[in-house]
């Protein structure tokens, strides 16, 4: 909408307010106040931009603190981590002949070692938010409904990788889940008619589950202050998203 018009909107509805008023409070009325106030309901560039981190720094912690709680990614459907694609058969199998709990214990290790390591992942995240432009702020804004979360991705991701491997790895070991995985293998192997599986980087598998997962939290939490009022908990969210 022009300037021109946006004005003649407001000029319009200030018009219509003081004949309901009457005549008699003509007089009494000011009148650029009113324009003015029903002017400043439009968003400014500094608003937007706040309004956006404001939803940024939301809905990062919220995700941070949904995945990095015990049962974070264990206990929820859409975000545990399964055994690799490669272990799917073996530990089909085990769980066939009564040893499933191999199974269980790796999978168990594999998530506790994503929660820990998405914990790490707020620092980053805020560091993120402090680098928005006011570009970045309305691509955001009139972008798709995880505009936001891909936004993250593209400047956060790569440090985040590096900064969970290591996590990973320090969790994995200590509940030594390279000999989990190694008795998995070998007693898949014992079988008879059946192959040792194809071993894989673990540690590497687990960070790429759990960057995927977090990811997937955050555009969740980007959808909900996006469409549900009730998602937006402050002030500037609700002037943002409630245009």
């Amino acid at each position: 909408m022009s300037e021109f018009c946006r004005r003649l909107v407001f000029f319009t509805a200030a018009l219509a307010t003081l004949m309901v008023l009457g005549c008699a409070s003509l007089q009494d009325t000011d009148f650029g106040a009113i324009l003015d106030d029903m002017a400043s309901t439009e968003l400014d560039e500094a608003t937007v931009l706040a309004g956006l981190k404001d939803a940024l720094k939301v809905g990062s912690g919220n995700a941070v603190s949904t995945t990095s709680t015990v049962d974070g990614f264990l206990g929820n459907a859409l975000l545990r981590i399964a055994v690799p694609e490669q272990l799917a058969e073996p530990a089909s199998t085990l769980r066939q002949i009564g040893l499933g709990s191999y199974v269980d214990e790796l999978e168990v290790a594999m998530n506790r070692a994503a929660e820990q390591a998405s914990g790490e992942a707020r620092g980053i995240f805020w560091q993120a938010v402090t680098q928005i432009t006011i570009t970045d702020a309305f691509g955001i804004l009139n972008g798709q409904d995880t505009a936001a979360t891909e936004y993250f991705r593209s400047r956060t991701e790569a440090e985040l990788r590096a900064k969970f491997l290591p996590i990973v790895a320090e969790k994995t070991d200590s509940v030594g889940l390279g000999s989990l995985y190694g008795r998995v293998s070998n007693a898949y192997a014992a079988i008879p008619l059946t192959e040792k599986p194809d071993l894989i980087d673990l540690d590497a598998y687990v960070t790429e589950k759990a960057l995927a997962g977090l990811f997937s939290e955050l555009a969740l939490e980007e959808q909900a202050i996006r469409q549900d009022p009730a998602a937006r908990t402050t002030a500037l969210l609700r002037k943002v998203f409630g245009q």
